[in-house]
């Protein structure tokens, strides 16, 4: 389990393209208006289909849908660099959106229902933040190696190099255990097994009558997507402080280590006190905003301590969910929280913009410390019966 799961992680995020598409676009002759399209086209597809999906993983095979999913990716991909249009970008983002959904929830609780199965659920957290941190060095290494590919091929080599990652991350889902049966939709109501709408009517029921699964929706899905829209924003943080633009990398890169260590550490992290924990979300909000204010390069190492803190609260609050998760519709659930995730990406992303262009980058970053400061509180508080 842990070496399929690592081995999907990387290769899931192991995509050249990922730097050099907007240059692909711009180089078409695609408007920024007409690229921000196809990113709302990406945003939207992911939302209308993220709980469809994750009640389809409930019925069918979730290794099935963790093989799809890439692979559709890899069309995408493709169709971008043999035809670059508006219209095959559009394309390639519908299919990244619905492996995106696909992908969502289903890997959760693929993994959390084996491990649960042989009695080592307690060794999720710790799975799922090494497989976190496999995934962000991933992209780090897809970065820099884009560069030379790129130089040597163009968008045809950073194509075919993405589309073989995501073939090679489709293959490497076959690997997964999977000895969950499958429930069919047949239509049969007498049938002892679950139908479609069925394991979606259920696990929208669990999500909203669960106080505890709810709880862990809203607190998942804030944690982890304010730091995970703020990353996007850091190199224009860093050059409003006055770092030459050769050294922004190096404060990108110290974030992302950071990050990648709050990964690997949250298997431990996941035995602490809800207090200890909201404590040092607390801490984590306070150096977010010190460091932001601070006007100077050694601030972002307080950034980077605190996108650390919040990428192992935001593993372990996907671990505190699925232990809070009772009925069979795990993945539906898990997806709802995909849901929220996405939607507060989004929510930060429209009020950074705003606020950016009033205040500065500094003060916006500081604001952005005022939810984590409520999430700690909300943490700390004593968990509801369900």
């Amino acid at each position: 389990m842990a070496g399929t799961l690592y081995l999907y992680s990387f290769l899931d995020e192991f995509v050249l393209l990922y730097p050099v598409y907007t240059l692909l676009f711009a180089e078409t002759g695609l408007s920024v208006a007409e690229t921000t399209s196809l990113l709302v086209i990406w945003s939207v597809t992911g939302l209308l289909l993220e709980v469809p999906s994750g009640a389809l993983a409930d019925v069918f095979s979730r290794r099935l849908l963790l093989c799809v999913g890439p692979l559709l990716a890899a069309t995408g991909f493709a169709l971008w660099v043999i035809f670059p249009s508006y219209w095959t970008f559009a394309a390639g983002f519908v299919l990244w959106g619905v492996r995106g959904a696909l992908t969502s929830g289903s890997l959760e609780a693929l993994v959390y229902e084996e491990l649960q199965r042989v009695g080592e659920a307690g060794r999720y957290a710790g799975l799922m933040g090494r497989a976190s941190s496999v995934g962000l060095a991933a992209t780090a290494s897809a970065i820099g190696l884009a560069i030379p590919v790129f130089a040597v091929g163009g968008y045809l080599a950073v194509g075919a190099a993405s589309v073989v990652a995501c073939v090679l991350c489709s293959a490497a889902a076959l690997a997964f255990a999977e000895h969950r049966a499958p429930a069919a939709d047949d239509g049969d109501e007498e049938d002892d097994e679950p139908g479609y709408w069925t394991v979606l009517r259920n696990g929208l029921a669990e999500a909203r009558r669960n106080r505890r699964v709810s709880r862990w929706l809203l607190l998942s899905a804030a944690t982890g997507a304010i730091w995970g829209a703020l990353e996007e924003y850091v190199p224009y943080l860093g050059t409003e402080i006055g770092m030459p633009l050769a050294g922004v990398p190096v404060l990108v890169l110290l974030v992302w280590a950071a990050a990648t260590a709050g990964g690997l550490l949250a298997g431990k992290a996941e035995r602490l006190a809800e207090r200890r924990l909201a404590l040092m979300l607390l801490a984590a909000a306070l150096a977010l905003a010190g460091g932001a204010l601070s006007g100077r390069p050694a601030g972002f190492a307080l950034i980077a301590l605190a996108f650390g803190a919040f990428q192992l609260a935001d593993v372990v609050a996907d671990a505190r969910l699925q232990e809070s998760i009772d009925g069979p519709s795990r993945a539906t659930v898990t997806s709802v929280a995909g849901l929220g995730r996405e939607g507060v990406t989004l929510l930060v992303y429209t009020a950074y913009g705003t606020a950016s262009t009033m205040a500065g980058h500094g003060v916006t970053f500081a604001l952005f410390a005022v939810p984590y400061v409520i999430v700690a509180l909300a943490w700390g508080r004593k968990s509801p019966r369900p």
